[in-house]
């Protein structure tokens, strides 16, 4: 049975998409599935000694992983400048090719259980000019998870994303509420009204300061009975 895949979006840029994803891999692996995730397009990368480019969110999920994977499949994108994925990747004279990501994909299908695949900014962010993560995640054929940050002004962000997620023709397997804002106010209230208003299981939920990485996804609360949801 080949593995089950799922494209991580936000409701926005720094959201707790890499905790959250880091989160389920952890919490996959401790019920004894491979799990590991893709980072298709990274920017804001550091060259490593071996002149290597390194991108935090691909080493955060290298850490939560238990499958090794070459770097070149899991983040086949890299950019060093810290901007837009569609921008560093124009400036690099790129373009971003969704049958690279499929192979690459593929290839991960075959060492694992489940594969995570995480897009860049939102729903929307742009590929290119033409192209957006939703156009990925299309084309790489994928149900959605979706990571809420908890703030102010979240309800609007999240049942807008939902809304694109679904007009899209893609399928909202889960979300994931992270609380980004410590003092948000009535925090409990706007989980339950998105509880009700989201057509999706609530796999988890990240306190603010949580942390994600091996050996510390303690911190953060992944509701087991719908984690068995990604692995059917």
């Amino acid at each position: 049975m080949p593995a089950r895949a799922y494209f991580v979006t936000g409701t926005d840029t720094e959201v707790g998409k890499t905790y959250a994803t880091c989160a389920l891999l952890s919490a996959l692996a401790a019920k004894g599935r491979r799990a590991v995730a893709m980072k298709p397009v990274a920017s804001g990368c550091t060259v490593n000694a071996e002149g290597e480019l390194d991108n935090e969110d691909v080493l955060a999920h290298a850490a939560a992983s238990n499958v090794s994977a070459p770097r070149a499949v899991v983040n086949p994108y890299a950019f060093l400048p810290p901007i837009s994925p569609h921008l560093a990747a124009r400036d690099a004279d790129v373009i971003i090719d969704f049958n690279h990501l499929r192979q690459n994909l593929d290839t991960l299908r075959g060492m694992a259980d489940v594969v995570l695949v995480e897009g860049a900014g939102g729903w929307l962010a742009p590929v290119d000019d033409e192209r957006t993560m939703a156009d990925m995640a299309s084309a790489l054929g994928l149900p959605v998870i979706l990571v809420v940050g908890m703030r102010l002004g979240c309800l609007n962000h999240a049942l807008l994303t939902v809304e694109a997620v679904l007009a899209s023709g893609a399928r909202l397997a889960g979300w994931v509420a992270n609380q980004i804002d410590p003092d948000m106010r009535r925090a409990e209230e706007n989980l339950d009204y998105l509880k009700q208003h989201i057509a999706a299981p609530l796999l988890g939920f990240i306190p603010h300061g949580g942390r994600a990485e091996k050996g510390q996804s303690n911190q953060v609360q992944i509701l087991e009975p719908r984690l068995e949801t990604l692995m059917q």
